[in-house]
């Protein structure tokens, strides 16, 4: 239990570094584009178009971002293995807390009362959740279950994209959630996937959670490129919290066998409803422009094509 939440922090640390890493090289990419006064930034809905995202994806700061997100993958796979699923992806998701404090020093932004009092909330949620979480279910599932796993990873990546592009500059949050849910997709793809242990490359290759990891895994992470250059680092990450956590811990809990201690049943669901709701708190109090601003990151956050 003990190494397995190590790994779970680990991974944290490493997701929430990367995404403010990402956010500055996406607002760094979206001021060169308000320099250059280009008009292929946006869609005609005010969105980031394809060729926006992918110059946010080239900046040294969102390569390095991404680096830490794949280490992070890494780490957060093995401890979807070693734990439940309601405890490893809450304190994975606990990457918000450290997204919200180097957003201070990165990117020049002030937390609210209501913010460090929702951050406190979501730490105390994690304390009970690995006071109640008992042992990690097995991770045999019917071939059925990977292939479902696989078709509502397609249908929401693919459908999810589509409807962000529709919604353009209003889909930050959309996007956030969605990006979540691709991300809590491969936490359950990692814990029923064949072959691993022992491992067996061809079975590997045959599981169709595989590929739900690597759709849910590459889509997630465009549409939370979309998101960091559409909205708020911290309300981005917010809604992914949410995205990546609620589902995948219910799956665990019906599907897959994880379970609280004995008698400790209401204080694990007392503590994931409480981390749920930190995270949301984050994003409903967090100002869009994360508060005032010092003048290179208000002249970077001026109407510009990409945000």
């Amino acid at each position: 239990m003990f190494l397995g939440l190590l790994t779970a922090v680990a991974a944290s640390v490493c997701y929430g570094t990367g995404s403010v890493l990402q956010a500055v090289g996406s607002r760094k990419s979206a001021r060169r584009e308000a320099a250059a006064a280009s008009t292929t930034g946006v869609t005609q809905r005010g969105g980031p178009s394809l060729s926006s995202t992918a110059k946010a994806a080239v900046t040294w700061e969102f390569m390095v971002g991404t680096v830490l997100d794949f280490v992070g993958f890494g780490l957060g796979a093995l401890a979807a293995r070693m734990l439940p699923l309601f405890l490893s992806q809450t304190v994975i998701s606990a990457n918000l807390i450290v997204t919200a404090l180097l957003s201070i020093k990165l990117l020049g932004l002030r937390l609210t009362r209501p913010e460090w009092m929702s951050i406190g909330v979501v730490c105390s949620a994690l304390v009970l959740l690995a006071t109640a979480a008992g042992h990690e279910g097995g991770s045999d599932a019917a071939m059925s279950t990977h292939w479902w796993l696989l078709v509502i990873s397609v249908v929401l990546m693919g459908g999810g994209t589509i409807a962000v592009r529709l919604l353009g500059s209003r889909a930050a949050i959309l996007a956030g959630l969605l990006s979540g849910l691709g991300f809590g997709a491969i936490g359950v793809g990692v814990r029923i996937l064949g072959g691993l242990s022992p491992f067996d490359l061809p079975t590997l290759i045959a599981d169709p959670a595989l590929y739900a990891i690597l759709i849910s895994g590459s889509v997630g992470m465009y549409l939370h490129t979309v998101a960091l250059q559409l909205g708020s680092v911290n309300g981005a990450t917010a809604a992914l919290v949410v995205g990546e956590t609620v589902l995948p811990g219910i799956i665990g809990v019906v599907w897959l066998g994880d379970a609280s201690r004995p008698g400790f049943a209401w204080l694990a669901v007392v503590g994931f409803v409480l981390a749920v709701a930190g995270a949301v708190a984050v994003a409903w109090y967090g100002e869009p422009e994360g508060g005032p601003l010092p003048e290179p990151e208000r002249a970077e956050r001026a109407p510009a094509p990409v945000g």
